[in-house]
């Protein structure tokens, strides 16, 4: 095999570590980039929290003296708000020539082609809970349930089977296991000890269901909802309570099909009745434990808040979500007094993350901000008359009239919420396709949904529209959109086909 030398000449993008950390702040939520900060703060001694910290607006950030040590002032970046500065430090500090871009040149507004790099949450795209922040509920379920047993006069076996049920629940208050598997999973292989545990889990699991809130500890839907009948009063309620509880038990399948012919065949009753036990069945709760975790619903607090001033908007940072840092003066001063210089310091090197790590915070506000006030400027319809009036908009509108780079868009608007006057949205939910118009435009998806869920409010519920009916209505509104868009749409909006729409 015959060795040679050749030369070749190519290209690569590099990733610095201060690149790969503005990239990460970028992408990161609200609640990540605080847990992010208070690690660093952690690490880090030449960083700490200023207590005396001052938001501007716009208008006091323009005219704000800008300071050495920043990617670029706040007023130069038309910011909402500024994240707090590091002292002024010379070239000669760190030992050699201080350049505003940073190591190898890489400061830069954009990140042209680098693929998305993981967030430090498991579960990115979870809307439902990991990008926000958690409120815990007053009382939970299991701590209502064990207040209403204190005043009960129970046998220590019998009070620690109802706990061990307790224990069972899940957080809509259904029973996970059955008894004989919790039987077998305290009891083991003794099969008197088994027996008699089963005998004390069934006295303890009537017991539990008979407690508030009604439906507590049931083993399926169906099992739930007959629970909650039975805990009606019958005087009340008069016949189509049996009638609700037969359909409960074994029809209700045909409930929820609106099959009159067929329920009133199974339950020999009329319609009249049977429209009584309907009525108290939707009043019925499926979930009976949802109340009880409703207070630990994630509270989402707005990166960007836009507020009407006269016929304008204006865009500002919150200033809650921008954190409070600064370089410790102390520790800098104690640092360029030692022999040496900085440079020559073990501590240098954290003091240049220190600096590295508040300069790609502002970067990462900076162009938030701008982001969104160029969406504010493409989407004024929305914010003067609501979803009906949003415009098709895409992430590359975005990313050529900022000179950013389109994955920049993606990661600066996943995640990140804006406070409107119709309301909270993340960014990204100002996005969206374009449907052709009879006139040769476009008309927003968003806009198209928000029709969709007019006409189907405003349905006779006798007669509930079908997906063809809505598709002609969107017609006759001058936008084409085919049956199965308008689907799409409607199962995206969690509404129920005509079918199971219509009143029995």
């Amino acid at each position: 095999m015959k060795q040679t030398l050749q030369v070749r000449l190519s290209q690569h993008l590099a990733l610095t570590p201060q690149l790969q950390q503005s990239i990460r702040l970028l992408q990161l939520s609200t609640l990540e980039l605080h847990q992010e900060v208070e690690q660093m703060l952690a690490s880090n001694p030449l960083l700490e929290t200023e207590e005396e910290f001052t938001v501007s607006t716009p208008e006091l950030a323009a005219n704000a003296p800008a300071e050495s040590g920043t990617e670029a002032s706040a007023g130069e970046s038309d910011s909402g708000g500024e994240v707090a500065e590091a002292p002024e430090l010379s070239a000669e500090d760190f030992g050699g020539t201080e350049r505003e871009d940073w190591e190898n040149g890489t400061e830069r507004d954009d990140f042209d082609g680098i693929r998305e790099l993981p967030s430090s949450s498991a579960g990115g795209s979870d809307e439902d809970g990991e990008r926000e922040s958690q409120e815990s509920a007053e009382t939970t379920l299991a701590e209502h349930l064990i207040q209403q047993l204190a005043g009960l006069s129970l046998s220590p076996e019998d009070r620690a089977a109802v706990q061990v049920l307790i224990e069972s629940l899940n957080e809509d208050g259904y029973l996970e296991d059955s008894l004989e598997e919790i039987a077998t999973a305290l009891a083991g292989d003794d099969a008197e000890a088994h027996e008699e545990l089963l005998d004390h889990l069934r006295i303890a699991l009537r017991l539990l269901q008979s407690l508030e809130p009604a439906g507590i500890a049931a083993s399926d839907l169906s099992e739930c909802l007959v629970l909650q009948l039975r805990a009606l009063s019958p005087a009340r309620c008069g016949p189509a309570q049996a009638v609700a509880i037969q359909i409960c038990k074994g029809h209700l399948e045909l409930l929820a099909r609106r099959d009159m012919r067929r329920l009133m065949a199974e339950t020999g009753a009329d319609e009249a009745l049977l429209r009584e036990a309907q009525g108290l069945i939707t009043q019925l709760e499926p979930k009976p434990g949802r109340r009880f975790s409703a207070g630990a619903a994630a509270a989402i607090v707005p990166d960007v808040i836009v507020r009407k001033a006269g016929r304008e908007f204006r865009v500002l940072l919150n200033p809650e979500v921008a954190p409070k840092l600064r370089i410790n003066e102390l520790y800098a001063n104690a640092l360029r007094a030692t022999r040496g210089g900085i440079s020559n310091s073990p501590l240098g090197g954290q003091l240049q993350e220190a600096r590295w790590f508040i300069k790609n915070i502002q970067q990462r506000f900076d162009t938030i901000l701008r982001v969104s006030q160029a969406i504010v400027e493409r989407q004024r319809g929305f914010f003067t008359h609501g979803e009906l009036a949003m415009k098709p908009l895409v992430l590359r509108e975005i990313a050529d009239e900022l000179g950013l780079h389109e994955s920049t868009i993606s990661r600066v608007t996943t995640a990140k919420y804006m406070a409107t006057p119709w309301g909270t949205f993340e960014l990204k939910y100002f996005f969206g396709s374009g449907l052709s118009t009879e006139a040769g435009g476009e008309a927003s998806s968003t806009a198209v949904r928000a029709l969709i869920k007019q006409f189907v409010a405003a349905e006779d519920v006798k007669k509930p529209l079908s997906d063809s009916a809505l598709a002609a209505m969107l017609e006759e509104q001058g936008i084409q959109c085919a049956r199965r868009t308008v689907a799409k749409y409607r199962e995206a909006m969690k509404i129920a086909p005509a079918n199971l729409r219509k009143a029995l």
